[in-house]
């Protein structure tokens, strides 16, 4: 990975992809603001708009990656997401297009059984429960 090393710096096509179209989108916003353009502030709009759903898209297309490091192997910014079809656990992207990544199961805690206590009878008004 060249001057990172073994850090997972999380370049994907999608990310790279959002991040150039949402960056010409301010330019363009940007520029439009000082011109006194209304349209321009649009267009910058739509483009800001139409970047994230490009790297949304691209995410769900299997583009993206998941939260956290990458294996070692996948780490090249061109590297497909092998898991990136059937979702990611704790990806908010993949949760809003329905997508639920299977977790590990995790067994359950063994819990023993519960014994119900004999009823009690409560003292009687105006008498100490010390005995």
């Amino acid at each position: 990975m060249g001057a990172h090393a073994d850090h997972d710096m999380g370049h994907t096509v999608a990310g790279w992809t959002g991040t150039a179209v949402v960056t010409l989108g301010f330019a363009v916003a940007g520029a439009a603001f000082v011109a006194g353009s209304g349209p321009g502030l649009w267009a910058g709009a739509a483009l800001i708009l139409l970047g994230a759903v490009a790297a949304w898209t691209l995410h769900l297309a299997g583009r993206g990656k998941a939260t956290g490091p990458r294996p070692p192997e996948l780490r090249h910014w061109r590297t497909p997401d092998p898991a990136g079809r059937h979702g990611h656990p704790d990806c908010l992207g993949c949760r809003l297009a329905g997508r639920r990544a299977a977790r590990a199961a995790v067994p359950a805690p063994a819990h023993a059984p519960v014994v119900a206590a004999a009823p009690t009878a409560a003292p009687a008004p105006g008498t100490s429960a010390r005995a």
